[in-house]
């Protein structure tokens, strides 16, 4: 009955319009939608640190359920990506040095240089080569972080990440079950994934990390707890294990005929959730944020949670003091835009009450909500901006305060992550999939 009530409050659209905007009130002080426009990239001096993404959009085979922007490899095209990938890497930290030289502002420190895809190391060589490039105009990262396919990851590919300096890999295993990879329509099978594994485990990574998806069409609890017991067993240092969302926009939305995002059932989620919580305990891993567990004392692989950061590809989104911005999802499109400009596509200004708010939503995603960070990051104590909210949390037994951090419980990170998905899953979905229909949208109500 619980869950019942949990789908109708938070779930229907009927109860969503109602408390959705006043949500919205509370965490931005606006009752407007968030709208991104056309605009022009704009840079500031004021940034101590920030992280790097780049966005490779190329597949050999790409998966019907996949919401991210990528297209079938063809070497053609994979080429006229590339030099404009270099191209934008020029012009963007020319852009930067400039805003530096005018404040006499020292360069950022480089947190993470993380590569998504798409398969970013479909063409190996031409990845290192492009983070050689970033390394040298940005700055040196203090960590490189790459996804790899179970198909793209041999001997050779992962010798290039290792002479590139590549610190960490996020392997995209998803499962073992060959019945449930040909269903999701993945392009390996289990014996590769694991073969895979093996190899990137044995190199000398810090963090070696697998995805994983649950929840799944017809999957049983067993089928995931064989997939949980493969992956551990392996000595991998964390798992990022992803309920399936089906967007309208994707190829599987289609054939569904979708109009809204589908979810799969909160029941189904909260004992599949309960079942990866509890192997990954078995084998040394605590939970590090809503869907991931890693080894304690071994550094976090995410691609999210920075505060700031720069994105460098098609698709790729920035989120910089004052701005978020995405660039065109059209590789012809955004290689054409860098002959004579940056290939931004759409912006949005943030103001501090909106930055304060990502802010929060991604400590919140990691589970821990330093208030010496917001401090140091605003300039103001949390509670006085989150006070009320803090407060209720605690009484709910969602956080509790511990050497000057609010640490979620495992009470609290399903249902934190299940409001943050009705803003987030929507934000992809009309934004994401307004943009791979037009390459210049006018407008993308958020």
């Amino acid at each position: 009955m619980a869950l019942a009530l949990e789908d109708v409050l938070i779930g229907s659209r009927a109860t969503r319009w109602a408390w959705k905007p006043l949500l919205r009130r509370y965490l931005t002080a606006s009752w407007a939608p968030l709208r991104m426009r056309p605009g022009r990239a704009a840079f500031t001096a004021v940034l101590r640190q920030m992280g790097v993404y780049l966005h490779v959009p190329f597949c050999r085979r790409p998966c019907g359920y996949c919401p991210y922007n990528r297209v079938t490899y063809d070497a053609a095209l994979h080429e006229t990506f590339e030099q404009a990938a270099h191209r934008e890497i020029d012009l963007v930290a020319a852009a930067m040095a400039e805003a530096r030289r005018h404040a006499g502002a020292p360069p950022p420190a480089i947190t993470s240089l993380y590569v998504g895809g798409g398969t970013p190391t479909i063409v190996p060589e031409s990845l290192a080569r492009l983070l050689a490039h970033a390394g040298e105009a940005f700055g040196p990262p203090e960590d490189v972080g790459v996804e790899l396919h179970p198909a793209a990851a041999d001997d050779p590919c992962l010798d290039v990440l290792a002479r590139s300096g590549v610190t960490m890999v996020s392997v995209g295993v998803e499962s073992l079950s060959d019945r449930l990879l040909r269903l999701i329509g993945r392009s390996h099978d289990a014996a590769t994934a694991h073969q895979t594994l093996r190899r990137v485990v044995a190199r000398a990574f810090a963090t070696v990390s697998v995805d994983l998806m649950f929840a799944l069409p017809t999957q049983t609890l067993d089928e995931l707890d064989k997939t949980l017991e493969g992956v551990l067993a392996l000595g991998v240092d964390q798992i990022s294990c992803y309920p399936i969302f089906a967007f309208p926009f994707t190829e599987l939305g289609r054939r569904m005929r979708l109009r809204q995002i589908r979810r799969p059932p909160a029941a189904l989620i909260r004992e599949m959730l309960d079942l990866i919580r509890r192997r990954a305990g078995q084998f040394g891993l605590v939970q590090n944020a809503v869907w991931s567990f890693g080894r304690p004392r071994r550094k976090k692989f995410t691609s999210t949670t920075r505060h700031h950061y720069l994105g460098i590809g098609p698709s790729a989104a920035s989120m910089m003091p004052g701005q978020f911005r995405v660039n065109t999802f059209s590789i012809d499109e955004y290689a054409a835009a860098l002959s004579n400009r940056l290939p931004t596509a759409l912006v949005m200004p943030v103001g501090r009450q909106l930055e304060m708010t990502y802010w929060l939503y991604w400590r919140a995603y990691e589970m821990r909500i330093p208030r010496a960070g917001f401090r140091e990051t605003f300039g103001e104590e949390l509670e006085s901006v989150f006070g009320s909210l803090m407060a209720t949390l605690e009484r709910l037994g969602m956080t509790r305060l511990e050497n000057d951090v609010y640490c979620l419980t495992e009470k609290s990170a399903y249902w934190i992550h299940r409001v943050q998905n009705e803003y987030a899953l929507n934000y992809i979905n009309h934004l994401w999939g307004q943009c791979r229909r037009e390459a210049w949208p006018q407008v993308v109500r958020l």
